[in-house]
């Protein structure tokens, strides 16, 4: 997913709002969502029996069950690409919180990922196709597609272990949307999280 911010410059891939990030500068799901992974960073200090990826994913499913988690703006797409609203950037640059918008046929290259992350679908269904690094051939080849309807959660850790490529059928009905989150500062979610891959 390599991104660029379309807000001022109109280029295809990613949309970021305005001011966007402010930790606390919209409901409280997303407030909430900010200190449970604050909580989830405290707690892998302590070495907790619950994992940091864990906690993640738990955070993110209770969030998109929020259904104010995302103001009618944050859900707009553009033709010409998927769109990146970035909703929170953790003050000490731990993490980055998104919204993505799929419309149908948008997709993201194949990557693995520089940082952790982790997702979740909050409309519609994304397709996610895996890959596998092949060392010898110096390529991702596919494993497997699944689709990922509404609800589903993912979460990862940075390398090339968890490979993928994720978008909007070009046969779909209407946009899709996602929440992500990113182990990187806000103004590093363009640049820092995906390591493009040849498939």
């Amino acid at each position: 997913m390599q991104l660029e911010h379309v807000s001022r410059a109109q280029r295809p891939f990613a949309a970021v709002s305005p001011g966007a990030a402010v930790r606390t500068e919209q409901g409280t799901a997303l407030a909430q969502l900010c200190r449970e992974i604050d909580a989830a960073f405290a707690a892998a200090e302590t070495g907790a029996q619950i994992s940091f990826g864990q906690r993640v994913r738990a955070a993110l499913r209770r969030a998109i069950a929020d259904a104010e988690l995302l103001r009618p703006e944050q859900r707009i797409g553009s033709a010409q690409g998927y769109c990146r609203h970035l909703l929170a950037a953790d003050p000490l640059n731990r993490y980055a919180i998104a919204a993505l918008v799929w419309e149908p046929g948008q997709a993201s290259p194949v990557h693995g990922h520089r940082t952790w992350c982790g997702y979740a679908v909050i409309e519609g269904t994304l397709a996610e196709t895996l890959y596998r690094w092949d060392a010898d051939a110096h390529c991702a080849l596919e494993t497997r597609r699944h689709p990922r309807a509404a609800g589903a959660v993912s979460y990862v850790d940075a390398g090339r272990g968890a490979i993928h490529q994720l978008g909007n059928p070009a046969d779909a009905a209407a946009r899709a949307v996602s929440l992500h989150v990113y182990g990187v500062a806000g103004e590093q979610i363009a640049t820092h999280v995906n390591d493009l891959l040849a498939a």
